[in-house]
């Protein structure tokens, strides 16, 4: 006997075992002595109305997605959120993916480190706590700055990755 016909005999009595206590109790209804059907049905849509009403006047449904995915945004929409209009000059105005990681000089106050534009050639120097057009500078290692990049991905729980950019030997 295969699997599926194994569990139909359990579960059709089990759900019997359920059903009949609940039948057992339900009493049954005697039709009103001068009206057989007609006052009957009346209480019965009564009834039905004043589930309605009470079902309208409650608050709409709220939705609290915990640590999951909304499932109600769209699972096409792309993973990067790139703002729109002109960029700011600097590095307000740098894309992370954009970056190309120069050199990294440590000072008294900490480590700094280099990095230019792939698209504009010019060379910005950078500290913990920057802000670019998509992201935060994170932490800067000896060989490695990290950056928090904002995403727009509705397929993870978090709404930003973090990358490492690494200086080349």
């Amino acid at each position: 006997m295969n699997r599926r016909g194994f569990w139909i005999p359990i579960l059709a009595t089990l759900l019997l075992l359920a059903v009949a206590p609940l039948a057992a109790q339900q009493e049954p209804a005697e039709p009103p002595a001068g009206d057989e059907g007609g006052l009957a049905a009346a209480t019965v849509i009564d009834e039905i109305l004043e589930g309605e009403e009470l079902l309208l006047s409650e608050t709409g449904y709220t939705y609290d997605p915990g640590n999951r995915r909304d499932p109600f945004r769209s699972l096409i929409a792309g993973t990067r959120r790139v703002p729109t209009g002109p960029r700011p000059e600097g590095v307000a105005g740098m894309l992370i993916d954009e970056v190309i990681l120069s050199g990294i000089f440590q000072t008294s106050q900490g480590f700094v480190a280099q990095v230019q534009s792939s698209e504009r050639g010019k060379s910005y120097l950078i500290r913990e706590g920057d802000q670019l057009l998509d992201g935060d500078v994170i932490a800067i290692v000896r060989g490695e700055v990290v950056f928090k990049q904002i995403v727009s991905d509705p397929t993870v729980i978090k709404p930003f990755r973090e990358v490492v950019k690494k200086l080349n030997p």
